[in-house]
């Protein structure tokens, strides 16, 4: 929606993604949607509403591991890009919720530990960033009790956003 004030950005449809033409359409976006709704954001007026998108625009493949997509090249990413900057200059997000190591690289240092940056909150741009690890059964970073706990400060940030946002919105609905 060109009215969204909230934008999530992911690394790449997945196969499910692509079949079913919805982002985080699996597992992942069970948990990714879970991590919301504990912030108190509703998945169909999300999906309805709001926008998702991704650092690249096609399935990559399986990685040659076996477990999970493979990450896009930099070629790929490069490739993509001028897409992902469109939509930041169309929407202007006033929350942006990178999702996943490649799309939280796109406002921290590659080499920041996620550790270090899940739970925390920056301004870049204007906009509000929180990031969030990949909710995918192949990732095990969300799943030990120090990490579950990083993740849930990044939905209270994201749940003080949203409160703010729909305040704002219900004022200018009020006038």
């Amino acid at each position: 929606s060109l009215g969204a004030r909230l934008m999530l950005i992911g690394q790449a449809p997945g196969i499910t993604e692509k079949e079913a033409g919805r982002p985080f359409n699996a597992g992942s976006g069970k948990r990714l949607f879970q991590w919301l709704g504990q912030a108190g954001i509703d998945e169909g007026w999300f999906r309805s509403t709001q926008y998702m998108c991704s650092v690249t625009r096609c399935y990559p493949g399986r990685s040659g591991s076996g477990s999970g997509d493979r990450v896009p090249s930099r070629a790929e990413q490069a490739l993509c890009r001028p897409y992902l900057e469109a939509e930041l200059a169309i929407l202007a997000p006033d929350l942006i919720l990178p999702v996943g190591r490649l799309a939280i690289q796109l406002f921290y240092p590659a080499s920041s530990p996620l550790e270090e940056i899940i739970g925390t909150e920056k301004r870049v741009d204007g906009r509000w960033v929180v990031p969030l690890p990949h909710p995918s059964g192949a990732s095990r970073w969300h799943q030990s009790d120090e990490n579950r706990a990083r993740v849930r400060q990044a939905v209270e940030l994201i749940g003080q956003h949203y409160q703010r946002l729909m305040q704002a919105v219900q004022g200018i609905h009020r006038r």
